[in-house]
C-alpha cells in the first residue's frame, strides 16, 4: 500500500471512516483491535466513527432496548479515547442520505453476487427463521455506509474484506455507468498494531455475541473479570526445559503482554521455561493487571451513561458533521445519474 500519512502528496487529511454495531457489550479485543488505533487516527485524518444501528436491525429487530445499546456504544468508545470534537461519532439512521444511497447502489448490486457473500450464509445459518432482504443487502448498505463520505481508507477486520471489496465493486460500477464520482475505497493497514486478542478458553478470538465466560468485556466488574481470568484454560505446567507453549497458555501470556509490567511478564516466562510456572499465581497476576485497566474505562463509560443529554449532543453534532460529506456526495449523485428534475 502507499504511503498513507496525511498530507503525502496532498494538502487535504485522507477520510476514514468505520462503523459498529450495537448489538453487544464492546470487549477487550474490540479495543485492542479496533478502538486504540481509532483513537490514533482521529489525530491524522478525517474519521467518521458510526453506530450501525440500521444493520442491527438484519439480526436484532426487536428494538426495545436499541436506544440504551447505542448510548452505550457512544460512552464506551468515548471512554476509550474517541474525542467527538476530532472525529464524527454518529448514528446511522441520523444520517438520510446514507438510505437514498443504498436504495440507488442496490440497482447495481446483482441477487446471485449477494447470495454467495459468506456473511449471508452464515447469518442464514444462524437466523433461519429471520432471512430478510437486509440480511441479503447488508455488503449495499455498508458499501453506502462509506461511499456517501467517499472514505479513502476503512478499518476492516478478516470477517469485513469480501464486503470492502464489494464496496468497490460498486465504486466502479457506478463510476462507470454514471461518471467519476467515487473513489475505490481500500483497508486501512495497521501493520502490526492489528491485534486478534485470544478468548480465555483458548479458542478462537473474544466475541460480543459467543463464549461470554471467555470474553472480557469492557463493562465487566473488577470480580466478574477475577472470576473469569481464573477459570482460563491451563494444565499441570511444562515437563521439559524451554519447552514450546500450547496456544492455550500463549494466549494467557499475550493477555498479559497487553496489559502487565514488562518485569511480570518476563518472570512467568524465564518460570515457564523454567519449569516452575505456578500458573494460579499467574492468572492472579493477570487478573489484578486487567482489573486495573478496564476499571477506569468501565466507571467512564457509566459516567457518561447517566449524561444522556450529554450522549444527545454528541450524536447531533456527529451527523452534522457527517451531513456535510453526505448531502455533498447526494448532490453530486443525483446530478450523475440525472436525478435532479429542478
Amino acid at each position: 500500500m502507499t504511503d498513507m500519512k496525511p498530507g503525502a502528496g496532498a494538502s487535504k487529511k485522507k477520510t476514514v471512516m468505520s462503523g459498529i454495531r450495537p448489538t453487544g457489550f464492546l470487549h477487550l479485543g474490540n479495543y485492542f483491535g479496533a478502538i486504540r488505533n481509532y483513537v490514533k487516527m482521529q489525530e491524522e485524518y478525517d474519521c467518521f466513527f458510526m453506530v450501525a444501528d440500521l444493520h442491527s436491525l438484519t439480526t436484532h429487530p426487536d428494538t426495545k432496548e436499541l436506544k440504551t445499546n447505542v448510548h452505550r456504544v457512544l460512552a464506551e468508545n468515548i471512554a476509550c479515547g474517541l474525542d467527538p470534537e476530532k472525529a464524527a461519532l454518529f448514528c446511522q439512521s441520523h444520517v438520510y442520505e446514507i438510505s437514498e444511497l443504498y436504495l440507488y447502489l442496490n440497482m447495481l448490486a446483482y441477487t446471485g453476487e449477494l447470495e454467495k457473500t459468506v456473511t449471508f450464509k452464515d447469518k442464514i445459518r444462524q437466523h433461519p427463521e429471520n432471512v430478510n432482504a437486509g440480511l441479503l443487502t447488508y455488503p449495499v448498505l455498508m458499501a453506502a455506509d462509506i461511499l456517501i463520505h467517499r472514505a479513502g481508507y476503512v478499518p476492516v477486520g478478516k470477517d469485513q474484506e469480501q464486503h470492502l471489496e464489494m464496496a468497490r465493486t460498486y465504486a466502479k460500477r457506478f463510476n462507470h455507468r454514471y461518471g467519476e464520482i467515487f473513489p475505490e475505497p481500500e483497508a486501512f493497514n495497521f501493520g502490526e498494531n492489528l491485534l486478534k486478542i485470544p478468548s480465555l478458553d483458548g479458542g478462537g478470538k473474544m466475541s460480543k455475541s459467543e463464549n461470554q465466560m471467555a470474553t472480557l468485556y469492557l463493562a465487566d466488574d473488577d470480580e466478574m473479570i477475577r472470576k473469569k481470568i481464573m477459570k482460563a484454560k491451563t494444565d499441570a505446567g511444562p515437563a521439559e526445559l524451554n519447552s514450546v507453549k500450547p496456544d492455550y497458555i500463549e494466549n494467557i501470556f499475550q493477555l498479559m503482554q497487553l496489559v502487565s509490567a514488562q518485569d511480570v511478564i518476563e518472570k512467568f516466562e524465564s518460570d515457564f521455561n523454567h519449569c516452575s510456572i505456578r500458573y494460579g499465581n499467574m492468572k492472579k497476576q493477570l487478573a489484578e493487571d486487567m482489573v486495573r485497566f478496564i476499571n477506569p474505562i468501565r466507571q467512564k463509560a457509566a459516567d457518561i451513561m447517566m449524561d444522556e443529554k450529554y450522549l444527545q449532543e454528541v450524536m447531533e453534532k456527529g451527523a452534522e458533521k457527517a451531513r456535510v460529506s453526505s448531502v455533498a456526495t447526494m448532490k453530486m449523485v443525483r446530478e450523475a445519474s440525472g436525478l435532479n428534475y429542478f
